[in-house]
């Protein structure tokens, strides 16, 4: 006659199972503590690598995937200090160089920039900050939010007005607790005399990569004031001059950036080797740099896949030994049950009902281990965050992937064990001592 234990129900094995664990309460703990380490350390590892990727990610995203910078840069061989403090230095990219750029194809706006001035002054309260005359579209091109007030129009430009809009950093600066807005800001430059500007916007606070001070295209926007490129042009010109150290420094720089943006997407690339060749045209020095945003873009991301499979791969070896640990404490369990597997069998248990009760344990340890593994993962990705100051992202296709990943390392490596202990003979295991 079969006995009432081949007839149990899954459920009822599941509860011998669990029965059996607790009789040996920290052997089953530490068994499953291998899990726990494994599955914690992938989630943890995971969302440090998430979290350090997204804000150089967000960082590149916020210079415009549709958008190619060039900037003008002093060549590293042009130096005005010692004998050549009187020398005019010229550089960087020429208004003819903008006409050539602007007539690519897949161009569809360009956005012009020359910084005239780099101190400000309101009433008794001086800072430092950018002075930058550019084109109205720029607040557009660039994705360049303002808080309050307006941006720049076609009007202001034409008619050269003296209007400016100021960065989050300046305004706090310069005006505290006052309201900046209709208020004249007064611009010092050394090669004019200084000149007032009123101030109609006031530009949301950029916060890239977890700091203020990197804004777009290496700019930091918090800092910097907007005036009209019509106003810049015709009140300062080409040349600017500063004094550091003793020594008097005049440049000369028709174009301070140049930003092309794409109609799509897709001509950025290309439209990015024919800038190269253009710039390249007419500039014997490297005196200009160019920033393809989409190409840093997908070489982050790159990035990022070859960090995720790295950080994977070492915490899933913790899986794996904690995998390996369920089998030998199985395997010892086997030798220890071996007469009570004989009884079983004797009662009329097949061999299928002793794998199933050992895959049942082995799966309760494995899931059990992985249920608490991601508890522990997430509190110490957000351990981080809070000691560390250091920004994590839990992604939940880890969490998903790790808890699986657990049950199936459980049930592989609790196959063998549990086959072991239904190949037993029935007759041996009775005679087991």
């Amino acid at each position: 006659m079969m006995s009432i234990l081949a007839k149990l129900p899954v459920r009822e094995m599941i509860y011998l199972g669990i029965r059996d664990l607790r009789a040996h309460q920290l052997r089953s703990f530490l068994t499953a503590l291998g899990m726990i380490f494994g599955v914690g350390a992938v989630i943890c590892m995971l969302s440090i690598g998430e979290g350090a990727s997204a804000t150089e990610l967000e960082h590149i995203r916020l210079l415009g995937s549709e958008n190619i910078i060039i900037r003008s840069v002093q060549p590293p061989d042009s130096s005005s200090s010692g004998e050549r403090t009187q020398r005019v230095l010229e550089y960087g990219i020429l208004r003819k160089d903008v006409q050539r750029l602007a007539a690519l194809p897949g161009v569809r706006q360009v956005v012009q920039m020359q910084e005239v001035a780099d101190e400000l002054v309101y009433g008794a309260r001086r800072a430092s900050g950018a002075v930058v005359g550019t084109t109205v579209n720029f607040f557009d091109v660039v994705h360049v939010e303002i808080a309050r007030g307006r941006a720049l129009t076609p009007h202001d430009d034409a008619a050269r007005s003296k209007v400016c809009v100021i960065g989050e950093e300046v305004a706090r600066d310069l005006f505290g607790i006052d309201d900046p807005l209709g208020r004249n800001v007064t611009v010092q430059s050394r090669s004019t005399k200084p000149i007032p500007y009123q101030v109609v916007g006031i530009l949301k606070r950029v916060l890239t990569a977890g700091s203020p001070a990197k804004g777009r295209g290496a700019r930091d926007i918090n800092r910097d004031v907007y005036i009209p490129l019509g106003t810049a042009s015709s009140r300062y010109g080409d040349l600017k001059s500063k004094r550091t150290s003793g020594s008097r420094e005049t440049k000369r720089v028709e174009v301070s950036d140049v930003y092309l943006n794409a109609e799509t997407q897709e001509d950025v690339l290309m439209l990015s080797r024919l800038a190269k060749r253009t710039m390249a045209y007419g500039h014997k020095k490297e005196d200009y740099h160019i920033t393809v945003p989409l190409e840093l873009l997908q070489q982050a991301e790159r990035t990022k896949r070859t960090w995720q499979i790295v950080l994977g791969s070492i915490a899933g070896i913790s899986l794996l030994v904690g995998g390996i640990g369920i089998m030998n404490i199985m395997l010892a369990s086997v030798t220890e049950r071996t007469r009570e597997i004989g009884i079983r069998r004797a009662l009329g248990a097949k061999k299928h009902h002793i794998t199933m009760q050992f895959l049942i344990e082995t799966l309760i340890l494995s899931v059990s281990g992985g249920f608490i593994g991601v508890i522990a993962g997430i509190s110490l990705a957000w351990l981080v965050t809070w000691v560390a100051d250091f920004e994590t992202i839990i992604p939940w296709w880890g969490v998903v992937m790790s808890f699986m990943v657990s049950a199936i390392i459980g049930v592989t490596f609790g196959l063998y064990p549990a086959r072991a202990a239904a190949a037993l003979d029935p007759i041996q295991a009775l005679r087991y001592e």
